[in-house]
């Protein structure tokens, strides 16, 4: 899932600040892969969760048969804990790339710790039977509606990948962080705030309070709220309890990491959730 630039959703490129000395996101000058073809969303790109059209994605009702609602609310198991680590060669192309590596983990804690006692999940770093990785793209994807900054999955057994763009780190630092947040939201299972109001064909299942001001919207109206926090630790912990099983009719089902299921492909769910492009280009491990 990504969102765009607060001020400038469709802002021209710009690499000059990725080349000045001391930034840990300095590049190598190295070749880069090329912008993939992407989703436009009225000045916002969103790779997570394909939400805004009519319908989503803006494709017709056949289209989405595949690929919509597994008819189920996924949410993660109690005392998951989710296990990442970093794709080491997609940091390849920077100057220093322990340096980013450094810079991008800090982000990403930021992002957790903002969520506070919310956090239905703990993270660990580990280099085997990982959940997802951090993968550092080389190259911007972008076009006149906007910029991908980064985008994340939701909750399911699969490998899955957290994806960063260099447009991010243009960004001032409130808004990396808070990007994050909202991808790190996505993991957490929560959907777009205006998925109810813009999916008419396929409505979201809204629970707590329905705010535009919320991390999970888009623009000035996107902040991490004390409601965002609260509904979220109700949503788990009412559902852990067993208190809740249903939202608006639709079952929650509690799903464990890969490393803790032993599932060794990405279920319906994570492939609708992360969008798949096949490029000539092959991205190093």
């Amino acid at each position: 899932m990504s969102r765009a630039p607060k001020k400038s959703k469709t802002s021209k490129a710009s690499t000059s600040k990725t080349h000045q000395p001391g930034n840990p996101f300095a590049l190598s000058g190295k070749s880069r892969d090329k912008p993939s073809a992407h989703e436009v969303m009225t000045g916002v790109r969103c790779d997570t969760e394909g939400l805004g059209h009519h319908t989503p994605r803006g494709r017709s009702p056949l289209e989405i048969v595949v690929d919509a609602s597994e008819g189920f609310i996924p949410l993660w198991a109690k005392d998951t804990t989710l296990r990442w680590r970093f794709r080491d060669r997609s940091f390849a192309h920077f100057a220093s790339p322990s340096a980013a590596k450094a810079s991008v983990e800090q982000l990403v804690a930021k992002a957790i710790l903002a969520w506070g006692d919310a956090a239905p999940v703990k993270f660990a770093k580990r280099d085997d039977s990982w959940d997802f990785e951090i993968v550092m793209k080389a190259a911007d994807d972008c076009d006149g509606g906007g910029c991908v900054l980064a985008s994340a999955f939701f909750p399911d057994a699969g490998r899955h990948k957290l994806l960063v763009y260099p447009r991010l780190f243009q960004q001032s630092p409130e808004e990396q962080v808070e990007t994050l947040i909202h991808e790190i939201g996505h993991a957490f299972g929560l959907r777009h705030f205006f998925a109810l109001v813009s999916e008419t064909s396929f409505p979201a299942e809204v629970f707590g309070t329905h705010s535009k001001f919320s991390i999970m919207n888009y623009g000035p109206d996107s902040k991490l709220t004390a409601d965002d926090r609260l509904d979220l630790k109700r949503l788990y912990q009412q559902a852990w309890n067993g208190q809740l099983t249903h939202i608006n009719g639709t079952p929650i089902r509690f799903v464990k990491p890969y490393h803790d299921s032993g599932t060794a492909a990405e279920s319906p769910v994570a492939l609708a959730a992360m969008r798949t492009i096949v490029t000539p280009y092959r991205e190093p491990r």
